[in-house]
């Protein structure tokens, strides 16, 4: 298992990093990020709605078209909007058609009471987990006009997974103290621990590729530790939603980590986060 999670996450960070060097020449279009994000949210959302049991399984082709909405919406309003806030305007108005349209398409299918709204409420909590969150790592490489994007996307990405990784080889090093018996019961307060100074310590070698945190070094420790706890948070949600739906992997997409989920939660939840500290310095 450590041998394969060693392998798939070698691959993973020599993907990302190609796709931060390769998307440079494509400015400000940056088709690779786009590919990739919204592959990994179709993906995801295949995981994410196969966790689900049959009654409550929103339609398939209208969650994973929803995501792809989502995204596409938020880089043409990038790319085309008036301003930078274009993306998330295209955002807002994709997302309010599609609660139009899962009401629509709910409405035509009713036959009686069945779960009609919770289908349509999960259908829009995939496409806001995995398209609307997701939108805020793609604007701070697109949102961004002074060549530092790749760095601020790099910080968005590799803090929150040093944070995982840390976390991963301290607890199994030094682990104790479970953490959360009941949502991750391998979790440890030692892992914590050693995932936050990991994230800590990404952020500074991140930074001195080009210092876009503001604070000078409290501002680099601060955003490694919001950064590194929303990115704890991501992973432990994801693990509530597995067990909720009684199953303990998303799928074996990616193996050694448990489906895709298993390998962007953490991004996704700290995306916001990282947009509030590296779009407004």
């Amino acid at each position: 298992m450590l041998r394969t999670r060693l392998i798939v996450g070698a691959i993973l960070i020599a993907l990302t990093a190609g796709m931060l060097a390769f998307d440079l020449r494509f400015a400000p279009w940056y088709p690779f990020l786009f590919g990739v994000v919204a592959l990994l949210g179709l993906m995801g959302g295949v995981e994410l709605v196969s966790l689900l049991s049959a009654t409550r399984q929103p339609s398939v082709p209208l969650t994973l078209g929803g995501i792809s909405v989502v995204l596409a919406a938020n880089w043409a309003g990038l790319i085309f909007g008036p301003t930078v806030s274009g993306g998330f305007v295209a955002v807002l108005f994709a997302f309010a058609g599609l609660v139009l349209v899962t009401f629509l398409v709910e409405m035509a299918a009713f036959q009686g009471p069945g779960g009609a709204v919770e289908r349509i409420a999960l259908t829009l909590w995939v496409v806001a987990y995995l398209g609307i969150l997701p939108s805020f790592l793609v604007n701070l490489q697109l949102g961004r006009g002074d060549g530092l994007g790749p760095v601020v996307l790099a910080l968005a990405i590799f803090v929150p997974k040093g944070c995982d990784i840390g976390a991963y080889f301290t607890g199994r090093l030094i682990g104790r103290h479970h953490m959360t018996r009941v949502l991750s019961p391998k979790k440890t307060w030692e892992g914590a621990i050693g995932g936050l100074i990991a994230a800590i310590l990404v952020t500074f070698g991140l930074d001195r590729l080009g210092p876009v945190i503001p604070g000078g070094a409290t501002g680099i420790v601060l955003f490694g530790l919001t950064v590194g706890l929303a990115g704890m948070f991501g992973d432990l949600a994801e693990s509530m939603v597995k067990r909720d739906c009684r199953r303990k992997d998303a799928s074996q997409f990616v193996p050694g980590f448990g489906g895709v989920l298993d390998v962007v939660d953490s991004i996704v939840f700290a995306a916001p986060i990282s947009y509030l500290w590296l779009r407004y310095n």
